[in-house]
């Protein structure tokens, strides 16, 4: 159980970060947006790379209602994943640099979830 309960916890809080980084990019206005944003094919690279986080997080809460208690994921998905991502994530990196850096590790993730399901 605790290998399911592990592997739930890191792909949901790499996914839900990198989503929340990207729609929180996303919402800046264009004069206070990173340089890449500045041209449509970053802001489409900041798009697509949030639907990604987006979809792994749908995939990790499934393998979450599947493998574990019901309450643990719902209670990550409305709870922990996102005070990680305010409180810790955001606060000393940044959203520019938790997306660059959870990009991989949700791409990680994918791997994980496909391969231990």
């Amino acid at each position: 159980m605790y290998e399911a309960l592990y592997l739930f916890l890191a792909t949901g809080v790499v996914s839900m970060a990198a989503a929340l980084s990207a729609g929180a990019l996303n919402k800046l206005p264009e004069e206070k947006r990173p340089a890449f944003m500045q041209s449509r094919n970053g802001q489409v690279a900041v798009i697509m790379a949030g639907n990604l986080g987006a979809l792994t997080l749908v995939g990790a809460m499934a393998y979450g209602f599947r493998q574990l208690d019901w309450w643990i994921p719902l209670s990550c998905l409305l709870l922990t994943f996102p005070l990680v991502y305010q409180v810790l994530l955001q606060r000393l990196l940044g959203d520019v640099k938790t997306l660059v850096l959870t990009m991989p590790l949700v791409i990680a993730a994918i791997f994980a979830l496909y391969f231990y399901w």
